[in-house]
């Protein structure tokens, strides 16, 4: 390591993963040097297979790598906390693949409730699928969904919006949120939803 690698040392993560974001490869490095033993631990604990755990932590970690252009370094996630949720699904995903059960004591901690990189990037995908389900409905549906559940506008402003009454307000929300349910059921799994 060179002299201003020191530097580099004593950053935390979340600079790390800025600096690595804007091309330094040194900060990947340090980051590197620091988080993957402790991803390793993570998934062999879980898993209690060294070469699997080999796989998940070097998946995790280009997860992260992959995620380091959208980090945020306000203090919203730290890196750690995102990589070890990342670990412990991988780690789950294998051991049912596997048809190995996943117990309590073998799931890891929860999760951080700060949303992380992962969720953002998850969020991202929920909004655009809206948006495409959105743009499937007819206009006045499409206004008057928008304007009530997106913008918040309760039904009698809306129908002043509109120039139709309350209950054609009511009607056509009623009718677009039937559709866009529609339109977005085959999806939930997909946008992490789940059941």
């Amino acid at each position: 390591m060179g002299s201003g690698d020191h530097k580099l040392d004593a950053l935390d993560d979340g600079a790390l993963m800025v600096l690595f974001a804007n091309g330094d490869t040194a900060a990947a490095q340090v980051l590197t040097m620091r988080l993957l033993p402790r991803a390793y631990r993570h998934a062999a604990r879980v898993l209690g297979d060294r070469a699997e755990a080999e796989d998940v932590a070097q998946e995790a970690m280009v997860r992260l790598w992959r995620a380091a252009a959208g980090w945020r370094s306000d203090g919203a996630a730290k890196v750690t906390t995102w990589l070890h949720r990342v670990v412990a699904n991988l780690a789950i995903d294998r051991l049912r693949r596997s048809g190995r059960s996943v117990g309590f004591d073998e799931a890891g901690d929860p999760p951080d409730p700060t949303p992380g990189a992962e969720a953002h990037l998850t969020q991202n995908a929920r909004m655009a699928a809206l948006d495409a389900a959105l743009a499937g409905l007819p206009e006045r549906q499409r206004q008057a969904v928008v304007l009530r559940h997106i913008e918040g506008y309760a039904n009698p402003e809306i129908a002043e919006m509109l120039g139709i009454g309350v209950e054609a307000v009511e009607s056509l929300t009623a009718r677009g949120k039937r559709a866009l349910h529609a339109a977005l059921a085959g999806e939930k799994e997909a946008l992490g939803y789940g059941d």
